[in-house]
């Protein structure tokens, strides 16, 4: 997964992330959190590779179905940009 890729799906998991499995949190977070392999997480719940890469296709399609519906984390941004935006503007008047 590209990093690109790996940021949003963060993001998607901080915020939906809750909505998961408690197998599909405990996966995720070793895959995002803790930056785990799909072998090393498949290693540490004594698993198989595969399954851990179904649970994290599941988890993923999951996360983003429901921003899909919720747009919550799209939101978000735009709101961080737009705050941004505010406060260059600030900065700017209070120089003048």
């Amino acid at each position: 997964m590209r990093v690109e890729e790996k940021n949003i799906v963060s993001k998607l998991f901080d915020a939906y992330g809750g909505l998961l499995s408690e197998g599909q949190k405990e996966i995720m977070a070793s895959y995002i959190d803790d930056d785990l392999t799909v072998s090393e997480i498949a290693e540490n719940l004594g698993v198989s590779r595969q399954a851990v890469k179904d649970s994290v296709n599941k988890a993923e399609k999951k996360l983003f179905d429901i921003e899909e519906k919720l747009l919550l984390v799209k939101r978000i941004d735009l709101l961080t940009e737009e705050n941004e935006k505010l406060k260059k503007q600030l900065s700017r008047k209070k120089e003048d």
